[in-house]
């Protein structure tokens, strides 16, 4: 990642490796239930965590003063660092920067509730604490004891994929020797899903359809995804298996509208370019693209012609992971990180799920049907959010 002009040039950081992931979603517990949903989909409706049971990752008080997005994001986190092994990190030289979207939505709709109906003396003293949006980094980093930077970033639908960038950027500076980044969100409720629908943003029909000229609206979800980062050189010594690389990655704002995209989604192709520029690359390197896909009408759109913007007739193989886990607000773009490197680790890209008449429209190769194999080079995950956010990242094959 760069970090900077400076007389001679672009100035590079440290290399960012990618040593451990973990991911909690509608497809299950773990990356191995991420992988099998998504090149094998049989969801539909609602995308809910089948089977998170908090007393597995908490005793009982912890997990009543933790909202569920809380919980999900110390998970992921938790799968994250377990699967990077022994770490013996510096906790001072060690950080934390998970995305969010809306926080604590089922206490806060819970605690109101219990206002109105029983008082203020009912209300939770726990109430502050469990919405707030850094909840969930805070608690990672006392759970781990890591006590360098510890933050929590909230841009949206962007938030999650934001997040991973600083976190590596942590790293790439050398503030950090080890980083979590990642992205939360639970906020499956009748409020919220009565506001998205008022919004006409949700799917009438349930079905997620990214690119699909059927398509109407978002499936919304819950869920998280963190990935460990490392500095490349530590990892090494100490002999990680380093799935992947971040090289790059960008933020940039459509400053046009607080839900809808730019429709020439010039923002989006800035962001692209920039994260290309970040990583040193040119359009031509980028081998797949982890699309934001949301299956609504007006952004698969603009993505689409922000990508064609930037590739030209050449834009390479695209793919939408939320026709399986639906959207996942500000989890969502972490979630989308752990399946870009898995798909640089398997060698297979997933194909996106509800698709089968692409909109003529959108002129791009989407792939759908069933997996198809990775040509080995970097990836582009893309995550946009209401208020224009704009979030890029660019994740490479390991090479020594």
């Amino acid at each position: 990642m760069r970090l900077g002009q400076g007389p001679d040039g672009p100035v590079a950081g440290r290399r960012v490796a990618v040593t451990g992931l973990g991911a909690v979603s509608c497809c299950g517990i773990g990356i191995e239930a991420l992988w099998e949903g998504l090149c094998h989909p049989d969801i539909s409706g609602e995308r809910r965590i089948p089977d998170f049971d908090p007393s597995v990752w908490f005793g009982p008080k912890e997990a009543r003063r933790l909202d569920r997005f809380a919980q999900v994001g110390i998970a992921a986190s938790d799968l994250a660092l377990a699967d990077a092994g022994e770490l013996s990190a510096d906790p001072a030289r060690s950080g934390v920067v998970f995305g969010v979207g809306v926080g604590g939505f089922h206490t806060f709709v819970e605690q109101i509730t219990i206002f109105l109906e029983k008082g203020a003396k009912r209300v939770s003293p726990f109430f502050v604490p469990m919405i707030m949006g850094n909840a969930a980094p805070a608690n990672v980093s006392m759970r781990f004891g890591w006590r360098g930077p510890s933050e929590a970033l909230i841009t949206a639908c962007a938030s999650g994929t934001h997040a991973i960038t600083n976190a590596a950027r942590l790293v790439a500076s050398g503030r950090c020797d080890v980083a979590i980044g990642g992205g939360t969100e639970a906020a499956i409720n009748d409020v919220a899903i009565a506001a998205f629908a008022n919004m006409t943003a949700l799917s009438t029909t349930g079905e997620s359809r990214p690119f699909d000229v059927r398509r109407d609206g978002f499936v919304m979800s819950e869920g998280a995804g963190a990935l460990l980062l490392e500095d490349w050189d530590r990892a090494v010594s100490r002999g990680a298996r380093i799935y992947a690389e971040v090289l790059g990655g960008a933020s940039t704002s459509d400053a046009h509208h607080i839900t809808a995209p730019l429709p020439d989604g010039s923002g989006a192709v800035s962001c692209m370019e920039q994260a290309l520029y970040d990583a040193g690359l040119e359009p031509g390197d980028i081998a797949h693209v982890n699309a934001h896909g949301t299956s609504t009408p007006l952004n698969d759109l603009a993505e689409s012609r922000a990508l064609i913007k930037v590739f030209g007739p050449s834009v390479p193989p695209v793919t939408s992971t939320k026709g399986v886990t639906g959207h996942g607000l500000g989890g969502a773009g972490a979630i989308e990180a752990v399946a870009s490197v898995l798909t640089i680790e398997r060698r297979l890209i997933p194909p996106t799920a509800g698709l089968e008449q692409l909109d003529p429209e959108i002129e791009l190769d989407v792939v759908s049907g069933e997996a198809r194999p990775w040509e080995p080079g970097p990836v582009l995950s893309n995550s946009f959010g209401f208020g224009g956010h704009n979030g890029c990242l660019v994740i490479v094959p390991p090479t020594a």
